[in-house]
């Protein structure tokens, strides 16, 4: 048995605490939204409770650290990053919808692979832009891309802009160096700006490392990194934004300063800085007991719930479930699992329409409360087919 310095096991109270994941629902075990239930690591609470000791909370710049503590970071994914191109933003999803307005046009076509974070749905259509598809094959609980399809879809006049995630939500799949090098070829090939979102990157299986894709091709591309999915820091929004190309940098970085994307708040200039800098041990520790959840999630559904089906996984604390062998809908299956168990997931129709038999469970939480939302499910699967 591995030796753990870091708590992974206590269950913590959440309820009443403003926390999006345990009071928005009226539901006992809430296992749908991508937050871990684990206390943060010290040394970023501990650098946070220091500069709130402070009493000093004016406005904030960010200090040469902030880009040493990601360059950093980096580099042990082979990424050698450009400081110049590195700029604060806080959060991802607020960035790349600050640069979806900057580089299209209302009614432009933006390609996504689905199924896909549901987010990517909502801040393209919120902005008055296109969905276009690149539907995900499924072949034997495997996820692979179609590349003759993407390729036509790029090729269309008013798809200016693609949107990679990597490592890949809700699937957990690390797109490899051949894939990765094959997406960016077509993109210089149709002139398609990318914007890779990387935020669960450090979120791999012990054994498995992602491939950054700034590091894939010298073709415009904007990457968006954040440590929040890595050290639970989702409150404090803090995330970067890198870019590759000179003049899409000066259209990106203007945007993000225009719409006050670019301003921090000190906590989360400290958070970032503590994480990258102090925060590996905690990290390698959570990404062994989070594979350990995996591993147990993974053994229970095989042996106590073989109706349902896992998707390969090497990155996320995300497990993708096959349930097309209950022949119900997915937002159908989480109502009934919620109100019979008590056990609240996601739905799959919402990653895209390719994904209504799935649905997603967070395992980021301690054994003891993994175990009994399996036990719900497991429960709510026998109940349902005695229906």
């Amino acid at each position: 048995m591995i030796y753990m310095k870091y708590d992974f096991d206590s269950i913590i109270n959440r309820k009443n605490t403003n926390c999006l994941k345990w009071d928005l629902f009226d539901t006992e075990l809430p296992m749908w939204v991508a937050d871990m239930d684990f206390k943060v690591a010290p040394e970023i609470s501990d650098e946070i409770i220091k500069k709130a000791d402070e009493s000093l909370y004016g406005y904030a710049v960010i200090p040469d650290e902030w880009y040493d503590a990601y360059a950093d970071w980096w580099k042990d994914y082979g990424l050698e990053m450009d400081k110049d191109y590195l700029k604060f933003a806080n959060g991802v999803m607020p960035a790349i919808a600050t640069i979806i307005r900057k580089l299209t046009d209302e009614n432009d076509k933006i390609l996504i692979q689905t199924p896909v974070y549901h987010v990517f749905f909502h801040v393209i259509e919120d902005n008055n832009r296109e969905v276009v598809e690149n539907q995900l094959m499924y072949r034997n609980g495997k996820y692979e891309i179609d590349f003759e399809d993407l390729e036509e879809k790029l090729a269309e006049a008013d798809v200016t802009l693609m949107m990679l995630c990597n490592p890949h939500n809700p699937i957990g799949k690390i797109w490899s160096r051949t894939e990765l090098k094959k997406i960016a070829d077509l993109c210089a090939k149709y002139d398609v700006t990318i914007i890779s979102d990387e935020i669960h990157c450090d979120l791999t299986d012990p054994d498995k490392k992602y491939i950054p894709f700034a590091g894939i091709s010298n073709h415009d591309s904007i990457t968006t990194i954040s440590p929040t999915k890595s050290f639970n820091i989702a409150g404090l929004n803090t995330a970067a934004v890198y870019i590759v190309g000179d003049k899409l940098k000066e259209d990106v970085f203007n945007a993000l300063d225009v719409e006050w994307v670019s301003r921090a708040n000190i906590f989360a200039i400290n958070a970032a800085i503590a994480a990258y800098n102090n925060g590996r041990p905690w990290l390698d520790e959570l990404r062994q007991y989070l594979y350990d959840n995996k591993k147990f999630a993974a053994d229970f559904i095989k042996k106590e719930i073989p109706e349902i089906k896992l998707t390969d996984a090497d990155a996320t604390y995300l497990l993708w479930l096959d349930c097309s062998d209950l022949d119900i809908s997915s937002e159908e299956f989480i109502k009934f699992l919620n109100e019979k168990t008590g056990v609240l997931l996601s739905a799959g129709v919402d990653f895209g329409k390719n994904s209504d038999e799935f649905l997603r469970l967070n395992i980021a939480c301690p054994r003891q409360l993994l175990e009994k939302g399996l036990k719900a499910i497991k429960k709510g699967v026998a109940i349902y087919k005695q229906i």
